[in-house]
């Protein structure tokens, strides 16, 4: 089966609606900010990266959860939408890429799936990129797929609606296209590379849309 066969069947939903809503150093992940709130609770800090002169924090409470970042670009403060989509945050939830268009995403288990948004830094403005993604089998992660010096989108997905085990791996711009979908593998073990199934733009084709 063909990544583009795999790919009709869920890629509508990779990305989806906007969760209803228009190498780094960890910080204390028992510290908290009695002046803001997370959801219905006081925010709990879970876990920090640097990104150069800047620290970004994921921060959690009950029923939702804020991303912090501090230092040389300013403050600012985003909503964290996978945590008000009911996602789990925990010590694995951040990843960072330092680079002249400088990545943060932001991922956590929901049923089954990954659900997962991104910010990026330019020019020493963070925002949100334009895009939130969605995993249906086990992987989402930031690697420069395309080699043109900025982190990439790769997830991996089960076709079929997720009635078979029949995998592929996606992979986005994080300034918000598709780069291409991977032929689609037996199973999600036999993706190149797994547990962590990062392909060369060589294995890529464009993805279908259903």
């Amino acid at each position: 089966m063909t990544a583009v066969v795999a790919a009709a069947v869920v890629v509508a939903g990779l990305v989806f609606a906007y969760f209803q809503r228009p190498g780094g150093t960890d910080s204390d992940p028992s510290g908290t900010d009695a002046g803001m709130r997370c959801g219905t609770t006081v925010c709990q800090v879970v876990i920090g990266r640097s990104v150069g002169g800047d620290l970004v924090e994921l921060l959690r409470g009950t029923g939702g959860g804020r991303i912090r970042i501090t230092g040389e670009s300013g403050p600012f403060i985003f909503e964290m939408t996978i945590a008000e989509s009911g996602a789990t945050v925990d010590d694995k939830s951040l990843q960072c890429v330092e680079a002249p268009l400088s990545a943060c995403l932001v991922r956590g288990a929901h049923n089954a799936e990954l659900l997962g948004e991104v910010l990026v830094r330019k020019d020493g403005t963070w925002s949100r990129a334009p895009a939130a993604y969605l995993a249906t089998a086990g992987y989402l992660g930031l690697h420069d797929v395309n080699e043109d010096g900025t982190a990439d989108v790769v997830a991996a997905q089960l076709a079929c609606d997720g009635q078979c085990g029949t995998a592929f791996v996606q992979v986005f711009s994080v300034l918000g296209p598709d780069i291409g979908c991977t032929t689609a593998a037996p199973a999600r073990d036999q993706l190149p590379g797994w547990p962590a199934p990062v392909p060369k733009m060589s294995q890529l084709r464009p993805c279908a849309v259903s």
